[in-house]
């Protein structure tokens, strides 16, 4: 629904709407309908200027002379707003967050943290990790297991392979995206063919085809680079590194993760760790790639050497003795995967070792899971939680659930008491005029009223919420 909402406020230049579903929901400003169209691209369309403006300040995807790129220009209603994205030259920039899962990944390559194999190709030299090859194509772990064992560089001098081939290629395993000019496609896919990528060459071919047929409707329009941005790319990506989690597991411990693997147990290549965590007794082999380049916490943990001594393969030991084995396994499947198992039970626990581990993704898809469990006993207390982790989405979903039960809630101790306590806030900082529940819970109930029985629904509630601050004897 989220998603369609996307598209209908893009088509219509509902500002405020799209600015909700981004900032509060969250909903990614690239996805694709069933017509391969993006939400700038309606936007482009419908001529809406602000909303093109806004859609790029977020990182909207448009490189010049890509698919997606002359679309949006071929199909801007007007000169004002083709005119705006032939002066954008960060178009493809994204908002990055420190924590950003496909930002980590793209930062490996280039900045060879922990790199453990170099490849060099007629003379240009790639950083490489063994592990996320191994997981991510079986032809290079099965290489790595045989005619390249033991060997930390690689020289790869094929006449029909070029460096710029081999990078696009990396770039792909490791990030599940593609940049490629197009006179280098018939060797990605020969390449892609030797290493048994089957998914990288229907991909490239599916995206060929849409780019020749746009070109052939189009006279005079000419895509010289190929994108590839699949719907589902981050989902097999993210499978195939939570195997990297999976193998980390003690033995003991495999039958706690429910799924089955991609690979036959004998063709599991090998994962090379190099740090070993101890929890509970319990021994985790795993990368420091991951857990350093995604937690400034385990960075300064394992750089420094802290807590740690040797096992007998002289791999550095560090004992965790904060975290319970069931909280540190959503923690390892998190570093790897960007994603995790968060149930009612444990999803507490969860957020409370990821604040104290720096990770804020992490604690971002705990409060996205706890915005499922919201009940009328819990509300209050969400907020709160909301507020001390600083997880402004589950506080935004409280007061919108407030909105909607506000005749239930409103009679509630808790709640009173938290509308009071705002309410002080507001006196100590004397600038503020609002009170922050009350001002949240306003918003849902007056905003996107379409209809007279909405509006007259919406007056009812915000007499209660008038009543009840009369009642406490507070101005808002």
């Amino acid at each position: 629904m989220d998603i369609q909402d996307m598209f209908y406020a893009c088509k219509s230049g509902d500002l405020q709407r799209l600015q909700y579903l981004v900032e509060i929901k969250e909903v990614e400003i690239d996805v694709r309908d069933k017509w391969d169209s993006t939400p700038l691209y309606y936007a482009c369309l419908c001529g809406h200027r602000d909303i093109v403006e806004y859609l790029l300040d977020k990182g909207a995807k448009c490189e010049a002379n890509t698919f997606d790129g002359e679309r949006c220009l071929y199909g801007a209603l007007t000169d004002d707003i083709r005119n705006l994205l032939k002066s954008y030259h960060v178009i493809s920039s994204r908002t990055i967050r420190r924590d950003l899962y496909e930002e980590f990944l793209r930062r490996l390559l280039e900045d060879k943290l922990y790199s453990d194999v170099i490849f060099s190709v007629h003379g240009e030299e790639f950083h490489a990790h063994r592990c996320i090859l191994s997981a991510r194509c079986l032809f290079f772990a099965h290489m790595f297991k045989t005619k390249w064992q033991n060997r930390t560089v690689i020289e790869l001098n094929h006449s029909q392979m070029s460096p710029g081939v081999f990078k696009a290629t990396l770039q792909y395993l490791y990030t599940g995206h593609m940049e490629v000019t197009m006179d280098l496609v018939d060797d990605c896919l020969k390449l892609a063919k030797q290493c048994q990528l089957n998914g990288l060459i229907a991909e490239i071919e599916d995206r060929m085809k849409k780019a020749q047929s746009w070109e052939s409707s189009k006279p005079g329009v000419r895509v010289t680079t190929l994108v590839l941005d699949p719907v589902n790319g981050s989902d097999i990506l993210q499978r195939d590194l939570a195997q990297l989690a999976h193998w980390a597991l003690p033995e003991e411990l495999t039958s706690w993760v429910v799924g089955e693997l991609p690979f036959e147990p004998e063709s599991m290549p090998l994962t090379y760790p190099d740090v070993c965590f101890v929890v509970e007794n319990h021994r985790f082999m795993c990368h420091k790639v991951f857990f350093c380049g995604r937690s400034d916490y385990f960075k300064a943990l394992l750089e420094d050497h802290f807590g740690e001594n040797q096992c007998s393969d002289n791999i550095p030991v560090v004992y965790l003795h904060d975290v319970s084995v069931e909280v540190f396994i959503r923690i390892l499947t998190f570093i790897y995967s960007d994603s995790s198992d968060l149930h009612a039970g444990i999803v507490s626990d969860v957020l409370m070792s990821a604040d104290i581990y720096l990770l804020p993704g992490l604690k971002r898809l705990c409060g996205a899971a706890m915005m499922e469990f919201v009940d009328l006993i819990n509300v209050v207390h969400m907020i709160r939680t909301s507020r001390l982790f600083n997880l402004p989405r589950l506080e935004s979903h409280c007061a919108e659930y407030i909105a909607n039960h506000l005749s239930k809630v409103i009679c509630q101790e808790n709640f009173r008491e938290l509308v009071l306590e705002d309410a002080g806030n507001v006196k100590q900082r004397e600038e503020a005029d609002t009170i922050d529940i009350v001002d949240e819970i306003r918003y849902y109930i007056s905003s996107f009223v379409l209809t007279y029985s909405e509006m007259e629904e919406a007056n009812e509630k915000l007499k209660l919420i008038d009543n009840l601050l009369e009642e406490l004897d507070i101005e808002g």
